[in-house]
């Protein structure tokens, strides 16, 4: 009579070896499911069902521990419902041995969507290196389970970085669903993994009315041309960082004052009107700039073109006595400053790109100076059409 046992590692690893022959355990949870232990402790996984109207018959899974207790649950049971229905239960394991590993459809997702669709596909790929490749990237996908996951997410929260866990199991449950999609794999393990909370952390930082002389004598004493005029341009246009250093001499239209970005954040192309400062600025690098360059802002290094310049800024910072300004603060400068000059939300959203007008709201929010003069009026008119004066 086979022992049953519940399959726990304690339990397979501490199974007594028998002297001769080999010895079989049923698991409690998988009826069918057993292992043998031979005199020389080898653990083998395997299945012994009877078939409809036939013998009982057994199928080896794998060795215990390279093969997992889960592992070997998970294959039992789905070659368990293959016997149940009259299958071939070796057919089944030749497609289980097929089955792709994370590994695999991780690098498929990169190459046909993420490098496809994506401009974060290099953090995708640096999440996948420092976070999946070692706990999952072997792993066969029906044998990945929620729980292993749910440790992943857990474990990069506990090392401080909660916003990260969240974006490694995004991508996690992208992967999983794309392997849906092109029929690679069943069903994703992330479904209904609860992720951290994340408030929101809004920047209401913008070049101040008091700022801006301080900042434009700074910015005037930038020894290096070129990042001068890149961080003019960034002000001047109110363009996402990206795409001022990228910007290329083809992309400019001196003639219609326009400049052509091909594709921006969301994948999409946007024309930036340029003001009669960003034409001059552009004029006067035209005249110094060899004609063959590609770049508006060159660089020395493998890019082709100018690299942020943070230690250029940090310094134009110290000399304007300015705290806690970003260079992409520059762009969010332009959009309050719309707002404060009266312009529409519809205008500002065109200028900046926004997709969302909600996204476009928050510039509303920034300047608060017409909000106080439209009270301050309205509370003047009320008193004195009431003939009545605030009391002290």
């Amino acid at each position: 009579m086979t022992t049953v046992i519940n399959f726990t590692k304690a339990n397979l690893e501490s199974l007594p070896i028998p002297s001769t022959g080999r010895v079989e355990y049923q698991d409690a949870k998988t009826p069918g499911l057993k292992i043998r232990v031979t005199a020389n402790n080898i653990k083998t996984f395997c299945v012994l069902k009877r078939v409809k109207g036939g013998t009982p018959l057994r199928t080896t899974l794998g060795r215990f521990p390279e093969m997992s207790i889960e592992q070997a649950r998970r294959q039992a049971a789905v070659i368990l419902a293959e016997i149940a229905e009259g299958g071939n239960p070796a057919e089944v394991k030749r497609a289980l041995k097929a089955e792709l590993t994370f590994a695999e459809l991780f690098k498929i997702y990169f190459e046909r969507h993420a490098k496809v669709h994506k401009i974060s596909a290099n953090t995708d790929e640096l999440n996948y290196k420092n976070h999946l490749e070692k706990p999952l990237g072997k792993k066969k996908l029906s044998a990945i389970t929620k729980e292993e996951i749910t440790a992943i997410h857990y474990k990069i929260t506990r090392n401080g970085h909660p916003i990260v866990a969240n974006r490694v199991l995004s991508l996690l449950s992208t992967v999983f669903n794309r392997g849906i999609e092109w029929s690679i794999t069943m069903a994703n393990p992330c479904y209904k993994i609860r992720r951290n909370e994340e408030k929101s952390h809004e920047r209401h930082r913008y070049i101040m009315p008091e700022e801006f002389s301080r900042f434009f004598s700074a910015l005037k004493a930038v020894p290096n041309h070129t990042i001068r005029d890149y961080i003019w341009m960034s002000l001047l246009t109110g363009a996402r960082r990206k795409n001022v250093l990228t910007m290329k001499w083809s992309e400019i239209s001196m003639a219609e004052r326009m400049l052509h970005i091909p594709k921006t954040k969301d994948r999409t192309a946007q024309n930036i009107p340029l003001p009669k400062q960003a034409i001059d600025l552009l004029k006067i690098r035209r005249k110094v700039i060899d004609e063959k360059e590609v770049y508006v802002f060159p660089g020395d290094g493998v890019t082709g073109h100018l690299v942020e310049p943070k230690y250029t800024w940090a310094k134009l910072l110290k000399r304007a006595d300015i705290t806690g300004l970003r260079i992409h603060d520059l762009r969010r400068t332009l959009g309050s400053w719309q707002v404060n000059s009266g312009a529409s939300i519809s205008v500002i959203a065109k200028t900046l790109n926004h997709k969302s007008i909600q996204t476009t709201l928050k510039y509303a929010r920034l300047q608060l100076d017409p909000v106080r003069d439209s009270m301050n009026t309205a509370t003047e008119a009320m008193f004195k059409a009431g003939k009545a004066k605030p009391k002290a």
